[in-house]
């Protein structure tokens, strides 16, 4: 198996996210060839701020390895982390990180600034595009749609 087809499931997960109303972003973390962990976002279901996909790619990860340190595995993930995500990866000690579109308003790997560069104690490689214009086009696509959602949508009237 090779990047595309991880980075394919990660894209399936963002489009199931997708499904539930939730901005579709799907993670896949790998070691060797096997996928240990897999997440998608889920902060309205779980109305929390911690329900992002890679936060629960890296719990599963770390429970189904039986430890904290992801030195020995690849990330897959469809948007660009934001700072607690790309904190999340540092401290998980991932060494690299494949991710398919950048983030202009979040990302905190080189877009609106770049956590894995700065002094911490571990740097993770990241490389971006691979599957970009599918990764892309689900978030401008759910955009869309939720725009349109909204301005349908019955105001509010105080009484």
């Amino acid at each position: 198996m090779d990047d595309r087809f991880y980075m394919e499931q990660a894209l399936i997960l963002a489009k199931q996210a997708a499904q539930d109303g939730e901005v579709p972003v799907g993670c896949v973390i790998v070691r060797g060839d096997e996928i240990v962990g897999t997440g998608r976002n889920r902060r309205e279901t779980g109305k929390t701020a911690l329900g992002h996909a890679e936060i629960e790619a890296i719990g599963q990860a770390c429970e189904k390895l039986g430890g904290w340190r992801l030195w020995e595995c690849t990330m897959y993930v469809t948007l660009e982390p934001c700072p607690m995500c790309a904190g999340a990866i540092i401290n998980a000690r991932i060494p690299r990180v494949v991710c398919g579109t950048r983030d202009d308003k979040c990302g905190a790997c080189g877009s609106v600034c770049d956590l894995f560069s700065m002094d911490f104690n571990h740097h993770p490689h990241i490389e971006y595009g691979l599957m970009e214009e599918e990764c892309t086009q689900i978030l401008k696509d759910f955009f869309q749609e939720l725009r349109i959602q909204l301005r349908t949508r019955p105001k509010w009237k105080k009484a």
